[in-house]
């Protein structure tokens, strides 16, 4: 458990201080050339960095264990914090699609394009690049749904990256719309990331169970001879922790230490098909109707 806080922890960091430096470096371009692009791409960046700080945060205290007041841990903190970075996402749509919108159908601004431009697009992609792909390692190494989140705006920022510099390409060659264009089509990819990250956060948050899991849980415990019927399964997540709740009906003539054995079973069978489940069992005796 101390090993992977330390490596959460440790990816968490240096995607802060990635996203520090994309940010200024966006921003000085982008103000030096005045390319609508790329200040759209610094804004991204700036948006990623509160993010990334948020992440930071709510990793350490999701790791801490549950205690009086927070019986079920303090996972929760993680779908809290992916949804703050919904809130940031949006905002960054709304910005760039209103200034976008502004130079587009008022007047002409010249973009004014240089090395520079295309080396601060081209370090931002494979530094977004390398940032994501260990924060998604890491996020799906210990079912981390901030980290995840985290890895997402990195995902989005490479795609976006992309998009501005082919519009820096367009405003080289005198197409001085490609730029606002190029700007509307990162909002546009932005707001289906949000869309996307919104809905599972506000999922996790009402406690949706997550698609399929009560099939496979139903599964594993029908194919237990010992249990002759089970009912009430439910599920709820917080953080990484799945937690499973369910009743199992056994033979009413079995003692106590056999009926709990069979309990033991149920809850380890769910424990090894299921990465970070905690399960809790109920025994009820069997019927004769």
């Amino acid at each position: 458990m101390l090993h992977a806080s330390k490596e959460k922890n440790f990816v968490a960091v240096t995607s802060v201080f990635a996203a520090v430096f994309l940010t200024s470096f966006k921003l000085g371009i982008g103000l030096w050339t005045n390319s609508l692009g790329l200040l759209s791409e610094a804004l991204h960046s700036a948006l990623d960095l509160v993010a990334a700080v948020i992440t930071m945060f709510a990793v350490r205290y999701a790791d801490r264990p549950a205690d009086e007041d927070h019986n079920f841990g303090h996972g929760k903190i993680e779908n809290i914090s992916a949804l703050v970075e919904t809130f940031l996402l949006m905002i960054t749509c709304v910005w760039i699609l209103y200034e976008a919108g502004e130079r587009i159908i008022g007047a002409k601004v010249i973009v004014e394009v240089n090395v520079w431009s295309y080396i601060v697009v081209i370090t931002s992609i494979i530094i977004d690049f390398s940032r994501s792909r260990a924060l998604m390692k890491v996020a799906k190494k210990y079912d981390s749904q901030a980290l995840e989140a985290d890895a997402l705006h990195f995902q989005t920022d490479i795609w976006s990256s992309m998009v501005v510099f082919i519009g820096l390409i367009g405003a080289h060659l005198g197409m001085h719309y490609a730029d606002p264009v190029a700007a509307m089509f990162v909002a546009i990819i932005v707001s289906a990331i949000t869309y996307k990250l919104g809905r599972k956060t506000f999922d996790d948050l009402i406690d949706k169970a997550p698609d399929g899991l009560h099939e496979q849980i139903n599964m594993i415990v029908s194919k237990m001879s010992d249990v002759t019927a089970f009912h009430d399964v439910k599920i709820r997540v917080s953080g990484a922790i799945k937690f499973v709740e369910l009743n199992i009906h056994v033979e009413r003539t079995l003692s106590i230490e056999q009926a709990h054995a069979i309990s033991e079973k149920v809850e380890e069978a769910i424990s090894s098909a299921v990465k970070n489940a905690k399960v809790t069992v109920h025994i009820e005796p069997e019927t004769n109707e």
